[in-house]
């Protein structure tokens, strides 16, 4: 009851300040970028919370149970991309740009921004998908009495709802607010976990040896494949340059990400140590059949009912958010990108929002679809950060930092880096070969960056 009356109460809450910022929205780019009129706390809230979602509290845990403390490495990926973000935030809120592919059509070419809006589309749907059953599946835990696909329906219709309310302007100040639960929640009950499975002493007791070495069973290879789709991602993320877009000026973008880069170090390594102390305390448990949902399942196993409900309102909140975030920029990308530069330039305003809460319907439905097709959440998110990191990631950054980058170049980059990563997955190649699928996507597309924009004539326009 305790945990029921808490996520209710919370999530009212979000719908009640979402419903108010819906009235700040009049136009399209109300709708996408909130005016740009977020400062430098919203921003920063917003970016944490949207990085932080799924991937991040089922997947590192999925992989902390496997291999222990070593799933630090995945953080790594995370680190570098957002270091390397902190000195493209201020040139991409120069850009003052709506969406990603607005930059690259402006730098290269309008194949550009339609070969972008796909990649990008392909890449969201599915990482909202699975949001909905990561949420779907921590309901399930409050009340397993209610039928499994009744919960994802009602996560799917809140999710899109909330989403089409007021775009940006209703994600940036929830997210914000999202992100101070996610750090509150983990740091208040990290101490808890820990104490419950007796310190470290008490979890060597439990885990295996290789589960307490900081490399641990992982070679070089699967180091390099799990921290190498994050930092791509994150590079190239659409949501991200959404937000540069929605802040108020350069300065705000590059202080928001300096602190995000603080703020993800603490959330990823706070869900590390939990999902270890997590994973002592249930390393017998034979239900335990998929170990992404171990913090969430040890939270209703060991904790006491007030700190049982505040994780699992952490965790659901870190769910919800990436939901709406990833939600809304592919249903931005395509009235922005396809619609409104296609078929309809003269389309009014007011249009263009009613517009924009069509495609999130829309687009909420298809991920409902997809929901179906997999319990799997690291592999799906990888699968998913891959597509968009290979297939978008190297032209868009090459948009900002190479003058000498074609867009012969940044097509065939985009055409090859997509293609690759289904072709590899969709093949087989990537489990009788062994060689994870980021390896040939990422070669392809950075050496057709590369080798055919040294072969073809320098594009004139370049992101400064």
């Amino acid at each position: 009851m305790t945990v029921t009356i808490l996520i209710i109460s919370y999530f009212v809450a979000l719908a009640v300040i979402g419903w108010f910022y819906s009235k700040k929205v009049h136009t399209g780019e109300d709708f996408a970028v909130a005016g740009r009129s977020l400062p430098t706390f919203i921003v920063f809230g917003t970016m944490l919370a949207t990085w932080i979602g799924t991937g991040s509290i089922f997947g590192h845990a999925e992989k902390t149970f496997r291999v222990g403390i070593a799933a630090w490495v995945i953080l790594v990926g995370d680190v570098v991309g957002i270091l390397v973000l902190t000195l493209l935030a201020p040139r991409a809120r120069r850009f003052a740009k709506i969406t990603v592919q607005d930059v690259l059509e402006e730098r290269y070419h309008v194949a550009a921004r339609i070969l972008g809006a796909i990649t990008l589309v392909i890449a969201y749907v599915t990482i909202v998908s699975y949001q909905y059953r990561a949420a779907a599946s921590v309901l399930n835990l409050v009340w397993p009495d209610i039928p499994h696909h009744l919960v994802v329906s009602l996560v799917v219709i809140f999710v899109i709802l909330f989403t089409a309310f007021a775009g940006m302007y209703s994600v940036a100040y929830t997210d914000t607010i999202m992100g101070m639960t996610m750090i509150i929640g983990l740091c208040v009950t990290l101490p808890a976990f820990w104490m419950k499975a007796g310190g470290l002493e008490g979890m060597r007791t439990v885990l295996p040896p290789d589960h307490f070495e900081w490399i641990g069973p992982l070679s070089l290879k699967e180091s390099i494949a799990l921290f190498l789709p994050g930092a791509l991602l994150v590079l190239g993320d659409a949501n991200m340059y959404q937000r540069f877009f929605s802040a108020k000026s350069e300065s705000v973008a590059r202080r928001a990400t300096w602190w995000m880069l603080f703020g993800v170090i603490l959330v990823e390594m706070a869900i590390v140590l939990t999902a270890l102390a997590a994973s002592a305390l249930e390393w017998t448990n034979p239900h335990l059949t998929h170990h992404g949902r171990v913090i969430a399942i040890a939270a209703r196993d060991f904790l006491p009912p007030v700190l049982s409900a505040v994780l699992m309102t952490t965790i659901l909140a870190i769910i919800m958010d990436t939901a709406t975030s990833y939600l809304l920029a592919p249903a931005t990308s395509l009235v922005q990108d396809i619609y409104h530069r296609f078929f309809d330039r003269s389309a009014s305003a007011r249009k263009i929002v009613w517009m924009s809460r069509l495609f999130v319907v829309l687009l909420g439905l298809l991920a409902y679809a997809l929901s179906t097709l997999s319990d799997e959440f690291l592999s799906v998110a990888l699968y998913a950060y891959t597509i968009y990191g290979t297939g978008i990631t190297p032209a868009l950054v090459a948009a900002f930092v190479w003058k000498r980058a074609t867009t012969a170049g940044a097509l065939s980059s985009m055409i090859g880096g997509t293609g690759m990563t289904l072709f590899w997955e969709l093949s087989g190649l990537s489990a009788r070969t062994e060689i994870d699928t980021v390896f040939p996507a990422f070669g392809v597309s950075i050496v057709l960056l590369v080798v055919v924009s040294l072969l073809t004539p320098v594009s004139t326009k370049v992101a400064t």
